[in-house]
């Protein structure tokens, strides 16, 4: 049996399996369409995400959940479908194996972190979240990458262990809520971002942005229950950085096509896998009224997604705010007065 399984064959999952067979372990990797499956047994190239992307002999395409029966398994499925997949493996599991989460999102009716979602309905077993600036198509090249495991102490040691190699580091953090809003929320930003590029503004544009929507993350994340320092590593600053710039960003991509003006439903189809960053925009907009935490960038993309507000509109709101102070929750350190 393997020691490793990865239960999601999209390019993440196709390349966390890649990056662990090439490090020595036995890996599964499962997905649920058979042909699909079968063709990566062949060909041993998933040519959909990864073109150009050896499978190593280690690494095991296959619809059998039996193979979920490991030490470590890996979800890398849509946020949308965290709650389901855990329900329809549970069954399959190895008893009290580590699960570890790599979706990036909220789920939508419940503002659940996804965490909680599998803490919900995998109650045995321990839980990580694998979250940091680590585009698929990079880390199946074997390219440096670093990035940040967040759980209990042991857990996230112990997924440390298995899955860090020399090109792929992976550092721990105990601040869970953290790791995890500052990996979903920063979609909305990227989202932002591309919006600016498509719209034809520059890079003051998207430095403000990105400064900016920084700010607002790590504001609904401390109201959370998040450590202000979480958003300053990795998950925060770190996959803000690569996610807002990086040509491999489909949140960037999807905005860039949202501010040429093409509707919502044409760029997700040609984006043709999933953008986070739209389903977190309506999640994180609805917990800053429910938390009173000021979001106005987030606010600005909720408006333009599922309100149809005009992206030039958008900005000249954005820039036409009250004056403030840049550092809004220290107004009244005596260094200021």
């Amino acid at each position: 049996m393997p020691n490793i399984t990865v239960y999601g064959a999209g390019s993440w999952g196709s390349a966390l399996a890649v990056l662990m067979a090439n490090a020595g372990h036995q890996v599964a990797l499962i997905g649920r369409n058979p042909d699909e499956m079968e063709r990566l047994k062949k060909q041993r190239e998933n040519a959909r995400y990864l073109p150009g992307v050896s499978l190593p002999p280690q690494l095991l395409p296959t619809t059998d959940l039996k193979q979920l029966n490991a030490d470590l398994v890996v979800f890398s499925v849509p946020s949308h479908s965290v709650r389901e997949a855990a329900q329809f493996v549970k069954p399959y599991l190895r008893q009290g194996c580590i699960v570890v989460n790599t979706a990036k999102g909220l789920e939508d009716k419940t503002h659940l972190r996804l965490s909680e979602v599998l803490k919900e309905e995998l109650p045995h077993h321990p839980i990580a979240v694998l979250s940091g600036p680590s585009h698929a198509e990079e880390v199946a090249r074997d390219m440096p990458t670093t990035v940040v495991v967040g759980s209990d102490v042991k857990t996230a040691e112990t997924v440390q262990d298995m899955m860090m190699t020399s090109k792929f580091r992976i550092y721990t953090n105990p601040d869970v809520i953290g790791v995890e809003l500052g990996g979903a929320l920063k979609n909305i930003i990227a989202l932002c971002t591309g919006i600016a590029e498509g719209l034809g503004f520059g890079d003051n544009t998207k430095a403000a942005l990105m400064t900016r929507g920084l700010a607002e993350i790590a504001r609904l994340g401390v109201a959370l229950g998040g450590h202000p320092l979480t958003f300053a590593g990795l998950s925060g600053v770190g996959d803000l950085i690569v996610t807002c710039t990086s040509l491999h960003s489909r949140n960037r991509r999807a905005g860039v096509a949202l501010g040429q003006g093409k509707p919502l439903e044409t760029v997700l189809k040609d984006v043709g896998m999933v953008v986070e960053g739209v389903r977190a925009a309506r999640v994180a907009y609805e917990l800053s009224i429910e938390k009173n935490v000021s979001m106005p960038i987030t606010e600005q993309a909720y408006k333009v997604l599922f309100e149809g507000a005009d992206p030039q509109e958008a900005v000249v709101d954005l820039m036409s705010r009250g004056k403030r102070h840049e550092l809004e929750e220290v107004v009244e350190m005596s260094w200021l007065r």
